[in-house]
C-alpha cells in the first residue's frame, strides 16, 4: 500500500515519465522549467497530492494536478494515476 505524504519532485517528474532520468529531471527542476503551485521549484521541493506542477519544454508545456506520489519509475499505465491534465 502506498502511504508516501510527499515525494521530491525530481523524483516525482521522472517516476510519471515526463523525464527520461532523474538527472534530466533534478536539471529542468533546477534550471527554472517546473514550477509547483505557481511558484519556482527546487529539485528536494516537496510535491503532495492535489498540487499543480507545471513544466515547460518548449514547444511544449504541461499544467497537471497531481493525483499520486510515486518514487520509482513504473510502466507508462501507472505513470498515467499520478497526473491528470488540465485544461490549459
Amino acid at each position: 500500500m502506498n502511504t508516501l505524504t510527499s515525494v521530491r519532485i525530481d523524483k516525482w517528474l521522472w517516476a510519471a515519465r515526463f523525464f527520461k532520468t532523474r538527472g534530466a529531471a533534478t536539471e529542468a527542476v533546477a534550471g527554472g522549467k517546473v514550477t509547483l503551485n505557481g511558484d519556482p521549484a527546487k529539485p528536494a521541493r516537496a510535491v503532495q497530492v492535489g498540487d499543480t506542477v507545471e513544466v515547460r519544454l518548449p514547444p511544449y508545456t504541461w499544467t497537471v494536478q497531481v493525483t499520486g506520489l510515486g518514487e520509482r519509475r513504473g510502466s507508462a499505465a501507472v505513470a498515467a494515476t499520478l497526473f491528470t491534465e488540465t485544461d490549459e
